[in-house]
């Protein structure tokens, strides 16, 4: 966590010499471009569970749903606070002699900074990352046994690689994007996502 929050900071800080490159900047000392963004799509989610003397994998889709509250640091750098609700991940399995059902609920806090490519105004690829927290929830459920519930809060990280799609005050991201969860030997989140964000 330590290298992205420092990684961060170094893109931040040297974003106004980035800018100082484009006569178009929009980039300003002592302003920032605010944003609120909106974003959903589907994702591949797995992770390890242990039960009853076996280890298995449990994997499920899930939808996702997220909002963020950011800057435009300058032209091609923009920082958020995101926050980000998941989908029920279900798994029903035989652990030995007992089948195990499975719901896992998953909601994210994270800090993302993300860095524009290109000389096009209006399409530009990008590449974010992010780090932050995990409230996770694990329901397990052994019919005629019983049922019983793990709750953490863990460490969590994101990357993405995407394309935006900028008229100015409203810009369209489409992302691919990978989130690390520090739970069951690591849960893991691949999907995509379609957002729009509005500038003031």
């Amino acid at each position: 966590m330590k290298k992205i929050v420092i990684s961060t900071l170094a893109v931040l800080i040297a974003c106004p010499a980035f800018a100082g490159a484009n006569q178009n900047s929009s980039w300003q000392l002592f302003g920032l471009d605010p944003y609120v963004g909106l974003r959903g799509g589907m994702g591949y989610t797995n992770v390890n569970v242990k039960h009853n003397g076996h280890k298995k994998s449990m994997d499920d889709m899930v939808y996702q749903g997220r909002a963020a509250l950011g800057l435009e640091v300058c032209d091609t750098v923009r920082s958020e606070i995101e926050w980000s609700i998941f989908s029920k991940a279900k798994d029903n399995k035989r652990y030995g002699d007992q089948r195990l059902k499975t719901e896992t609920k998953m909601q994210t806090l994270l800090w993302n900074t993300y860095m524009e490519f290109g000389a096009y105004e209006v399409v530009r690829p990008f590449v974010g990352v992010g780090a932050g927290v995990a409230f996770t929830k694990m329901d397990k459920r052994v019919d005629g046994i019983g049922s019983w519930s793990d709750d953490k809060t863990r460490f969590s990280a994101m990357g993405s690689l995407g394309v935006t799609f900028d008229w100015q005050r409203i810009a369209v991201d489409l992302a691919a994007r990978y989130t690390y969860v520090d739970i069951q030997s690591g849960l893991h989140n691949i999907g995509g996502d379609l957002g729009i964000r509005f500038m003031f």
